[in-house]
C-alpha cells in the first residue's frame, strides 16, 4: 500500500503514527510504504518528510492525487475542502481514507458516495471511536440479543475547549471553514457510535447554542462566533429506540468525554471513554434475589483483546489508549483495500450521517421535528 497525505495537522500526525506502528501491534498486516506528503504549508511537508519517512514533499494535492507511485490517499485537510479532493481522487481511481466529516453538505456526501461506489474504489471515514475495544464489545452484546429491543439510548462527547471566552478561536470554530460547528466536529463522532449500535436515525429535533457570541478571531482581533459551540439532538431511530445526543465544547471541566448508555428490554450498557479499557453491561435477565442475587452492571474488561491478528504488542491485558482505536480502523480500511472487499464505516454511512446533521441544523432553524 503506497500512502499519500494530505493535510499535516494532529490528525495527519495521528494516522502517520497508526501506518508506521501497525507492524508493531498485528501479525499480519498490509505492507505499508509512506510516499508523499502534503501540508498546507510546504515547509510543513518538508519537516514531515525528513521527521516520518515520506519519500517527498508536495507542493499541491495534485502532485499527491495523480502520482503514479501512490494507490491510496489519506485526506486530513478542512472540511470545506473534502468535496472537490475527494472527487478528484476517485476519478483517478485511488483508495481514499478520509477524516471526518464527509463533506460540508448532505448532497455533496451523497454525491460523493455514490461516486465512490459506481468507480469501485475502497473509500472509508474515519470514525474512529468504533474501533475501541468497549464498543466492539457492545456491538457483539446488541447483535447477540443480550440487551433485547433497544428501547433508549443517551450519546455525548465533551469537550471544554471553547469555555474560556479569552481564547482565540480556532478554524474548527469558523462555520466558513467547517461548513458546521461543535455538531460537525464532535457530534460527527457520537451521532455515528449511536448509527453503529442502534441502527439508522428516522428522525430529530436539534438545538444549538453559543455561550460567547463575541471572541477574538483567528487574527487576534475581535470576531462574532459564526459556529454551534454545543448542540442537542433528541432522535428517534428506525427501530424505535428513543434517545439524546450531545456535543459540546463549552463543558467545563471536560477533557475528551465520550460516554453512551444503551439500554433495551433485557438488558444495558454503558462505556466512558475516560475509562476506556471497560464496558458495563447489566443482563436483566439474571435472577433476582433478597439481597439482589445475581442483578448488577458487569465490568467487562476489554483493555487490549483485539482478536487475531491484533492483541500480540503490548500484551492483549495491556490498557487501550485513544491511538488504538485509530489504529484499528486504519488496519481495517488497508485490509480492505488489499483484498478489494467491503470497508466500514464507508462513504454511505458517512452520507447518513451528514444527513442527519444537516437536518438538526435545520430542525433548529425551523424550531421542529425533522424527518431523517
Amino acid at each position: 500500500m503506497k500512502i499519500g497525505m494530505l493535510g499535516f495537522g494532529s490528525m495527519g500526525k495521528t494516522h502517520t503514527w497508526c501506518l508506521k506502528n501497525i507492524p508493531f501491534f498485528y501479525s499480519s498486516y498490509p505492507e505499508i510504504e509512506l510516499v508523499g506528503v502534503c501540508a498546507a504549508h510546504y515547509e510543513k511537508a518538508l519537516a514531515a518528510k525528513e521527521a516520518y519517512g515520506f519519500r517527498f514533499a508536495a507542493k499541491t494535492e495534485d502532485e499527491i492525487i495523480y502520482s503514479n507511485e501512490i494507490d491510496t490517499v489519506d485526506v486530513c485537510t478542512p472540511n470545506c475542502f473534502h468535496y472537490e479532493t475527494l472527487k478528484k481522487i476517485i476519478l483517478a481511481g485511488k483508495n481514499v481514507y478520509c477524516e471526518k466529516p464527509l463533506c460540508v453538505t448532505a448532497a455533496q456526501a451523497e454525491e460523493v458516495a455514490r461516486l465512490a461506489k459506481e468507480q469501485g474504489v475502497t473509500a472509508q471515514i474515519v470514525f474512529n471511536n468504533r474501533f475501541m475495544t468497549g464498543p466492539l464489545r457492545a456491538k457483539e452484546l446488541i447483535e447477540e440479543g443480550r440487551l433485547g429491543r433497544i428501547l433508549s439510548f443517551r450519546g455525548t462527547y465533551l469537550h471544554a475547549s471553547c469555555a474560556d471566552p479569552d481564547k482565540k478561536a480556532g478554524w474548527k470554530q469558523n462555520r466558513d471553514i467547517c461548513g458546521g460547528g461543535v455538531l460537525f466536529d464532535l457530534g460527527s463522532h457520537i451521532l455515528d457510535l449511536m448509527y453503529y449500535l442502534c441502527g439508522p436515525y428516522k428522525s430529530v429535533y436539534g438545538k444549538s447554542q453559543i455561550a460567547y457570541p463575541t471572541r477574538l478571531g483567528m487574527n487576534g482581533e475581535e470576531w462574532q462566533t459564526n459556529a454551534d459551540e454545543a448542540f442537542y439532538v433528541c432522535a428517534e431511530m428506525e427501530c424505535g429506540a428513543v434517545g439524546t445526543v450531545e456535543a459540546s465544547k463549552i463543558a467545563v471541566g471536560s477533557n475528551d468525554d465520550l460516554s453512551f448508555e444503551i439500554r433495551g428490554t433485557k438488558g444495558s450498557l454503558k462505556f466512558d471513554l475516560m475509562e476506556p479499557n471497560f464496558l458495563w453491561f447489566y443482563d436483566g435477565t439474571a435472577s433476582d434475589g433478597s439481597y439482589g442475587g445475581d442483578r448488577g452492571f458487569t465490568k467487562i474488561e476489554c483493555v487490549g483483546r483485539y482478536p487475531a491478528p491484533g492483541g500480540i504488542f503490548p500484551s492483549f491485558k495491556a490498557p487501550i489508549g485513544w491511538l488504538r482505536g485509530h489504529m484499528e480502523s486504519y488496519r481495517q480500511f488497508l485490509v480492505a483495500c488489499e483484498d478489494k472487499g467491503a470497508t466500514a464505516p464507508s462513504f454511505e454511512d458517512a452520507a447518513h450521517i451528514q444527513r442527519v446533521m444537516e437536518r438538526a441544523y435545520e430542525s433548529d432553524r425551523l424550531g421542529k421535528r425533522l424527518d431523517v
